[in-house]
């Protein structure tokens, strides 16, 4: 028995939640799937999985072993993929998810910088501000803001992302400027929908009282709520990377920046086996830095 064969379709057993979907996936009968976990937990002199009639499980030692192969595989693939592709030029398809406003703004010059040095990769780039499904929607990479939860997927950290509050001077000269955060809930907000965490700020936006909602604009376009700040509309919660022009330019002014958030993390999200591809790795090679430190939107200080 091959030991890295093995190991393999331990891992697709897992993965796939049984020995016939492995079966399926590796091109290999059950018999054969079944005989090569076994011969592995002999090897390993431990049980690895339960097996009842209906489904696979996990045994303590299974769950640690699963754990440690995955990585072991992992960089088996990866080192073989790094000598393969000194071989061979990066090319082809590289397909990209990213945040609509973000995109906008910020990765039209990138692409282009990117194709000039990397001129046989195509660049299919999407723009979406839901959490794509990075295998099963067949992209290679994803940029996404935020504080990012632990998964299967590999994090490469790009730059800070500074949320301010912010609102044009008008506005403020005729409703007052916020000396403390419980004034906040004397103005009308402007509120991003898809964000996840509006941090201590959330709770003086919820105004008491009759006649007095929490927000007098939702949208789920960052883009859209900054224009509205700048025309008077209220106070907006909003990432530096789509205020900092108007900031810079005196159309809106930073509110309590001494409440600032912590800042989130602008991120590249991939899979492992998408490592194997030479122009996901130059791709991520390129972008790393590509925005300075501190990243070239917050220049309005």
């Amino acid at each position: 028995m091959d030991r890295l064969d093995a190991m393999r379709t331990f891992v697709s057993v897992v993965n796939e939640g049984g020995f016939s979907r492995a079966a399926e996936r590796l091109d290999k009968s059950p018999q054969l799937v079944s005989k090569y976990v076994a011969a592995l937990e002999k090897q390993l002199g431990t049980r690895l999985l339960r097996r009842t009639t209906r489904r696979i499980s996990l045994t303590e030692a299974g769950q640690a072993y699963f754990q440690r192969v995955q990585q072991v595989l992992f960089d088996i693939d990866d080192m073989e993929s790094q000598l393969g592709d000194y071989q061979q030029q990066a090319q082809g398809l590289l397909r990209i998810s990213a945040p609509v406003s973000f995109a906008i703004s910020h990765m039209g010059t990138l692409i282009c910088d990117f194709q000039r040095a990397y001129p046989a990769i195509e660049i299919d780039l999407q723009l979406n501000d839901r959490k794509v499904d990075i295998v099963e929607e067949g992209f290679d990479v994803a940029l996404r803001i935020g504080q990012l939860k632990s998964s299967s997927l590999i994090a490469k950290r790009l730059a800070p992302v500074r949320i301010l509050l912010c609102a044009a001077p008008d506005y403020l000269d005729r409703c007052g400027r916020p000396a403390q955060p419980e004034e906040l809930a004397e103005h009308r907000y402007l509120r991003y929908s898809y964000i996840e965490d509006e941090g201590d700020l959330s709770q003086y936006w919820r105004r008491k009282g009759p006649g007095a909602p929490a927000a007098s604009v939702v949208s789920n376009n960052g883009d859209l709520l900054v224009q509205a700040a700048i025309n008077g509309g209220g106070i907006a919660l909003q990432p530096s990377f789509i205020a900092g022009p108007a900031i810079a330019a005196g159309q809106l002014e930073v509110v309590l920046p001494q409440c600032e958030p912590e800042p989130l993390g602008l991120y590249a999200v991939y899979a492992h086996r998408q490592l194997q591809t030479a122009k996901l790795r130059c791709f991520l090679d390129f972008i790393d830095g590509y925005f300075g430190s501190p990243p070239y939107w917050d220049a309005f200080e």
